[in-house]
């Protein structure tokens, strides 16, 4: 199988759920499901869910066993993006080119589409008919709770807020951390508790996640007008940026130096990790 059609059996595997536990479901709240739907299905690439997939891949997953860990983070990243971009956090009118949620529907709406995000996501974890083990089942919800809570992506966008000058530690945590558990959900998949492996999945998604952080900031410092961002909304806010510490050459060479550790991780995984490489090669050279 090819990278390109990988992602594509993917992506119509996404869809699939997207339509049972979104389009076709029954919520009570047109409005809010509506909302919900719009801010999961307003375009994206799919990061995590993807890395998923090709870590389940790697380590002889089950695709149905990587289903349900995919789709719960890509809700909790939805969850996320709409919160950022309200009034109170980043302010941003835009995502992906179209009208932010908040702006689509209203704030209040925004607030309680991204609320209620949060539980599906573990309700599909504990529920969803995968030939899960129960353990497996509560090691991803563990996973996936450290990553999204306190101990990770919340306090990264909290430490942002806050202008802190420890930008990789609020990265790693705002952005990092479902990166790494993105690929922990696919070893969980595969039911593979080696810690060599695991620890080599974690240094890769590290690396990759920080690179990918800078990257984003490169884009919106050289290509905002296709990020489908408001352009230069990080100088607009005022944030610590790598550019703006180390200047963009130097970040430049930061994210090749990132790009080749996380490949040399991979090294110790074994043969099908070669989706796992594509993907890290086709996030660093993105353009959007």
């Amino acid at each position: 199988m090819k990278f390109q059609e990988f992602t594509d059996d993917c992506q119509h595997r996404l869809d699939k759920l997207f339509n049972v536990y979104l389009k076709n479901s029954t919520i009570p709240a047109k409005k809010l499901q509506d909302a919900m739907t719009y801010a999961v299905l307003n375009g994206g690439k799919r990061i995590r869910p993807l890395l998923v997939y090709a870590t389940g891949y790697a380590l002889n997953a089950s695709t149905e066993n990587s289903d349900p860990p995919a789709i719960a983070i890509e809700l909790i990243h939805a969850y996320s993006l709409i919160h950022d971009d309200l009034p109170a956090m980043d302010n941003s009118d835009l995502r992906r080119g179209k009208p932010a949620c908040h702006k689509a529907f209203d704030e209040a709406t925004a607030i309680l589409a991204g609320d209620a995000l949060q539980p599906l996501a573990f309700e599909i974890l504990a529920t969803h008919p995968a030939t899960l083990e129960d353990s497996q089942r509560l090691a991803m919800i563990r996973i996936l709770s450290d990553a999204s809570g306190y101990q990770g992506m919340v306090s990264g966008q909290a430490l942002d807020l806050a202008g802190t000058d420890a930008i990789s530690e609020m990265y790693q945590l705002k952005t990092g951390a479902l990166l790494i558990a993105s690929v922990k959900l696919g070893a969980v998949a595969a039911n593979v508790r080696d810690k060599k492996t695991l620890t080599a999945l974690e240094t890769f998604a590290k690396n990759i996640g920080l690179a990918f952080q800078m990257q984003d900031d490169l884009l919106d410092i050289e290509d905002s007008a296709i990020t489908g961002k408001p352009k230069g909304l990080d100088t607009a806010n005022k944030k610590i940026t790598f550019p703006s510490l180390l200047g963009i050459e130097k970040t430049r060479a930061m994210i090749e130096e990132l790009y080749s550790e996380s490949l040399t991780a991979l090294k110790t995984i074994g043969e099908k990790t070669l989706f796992l490489k594509e993907l890290a090669e086709a996030l660093l050279q993105r353009k959007k």
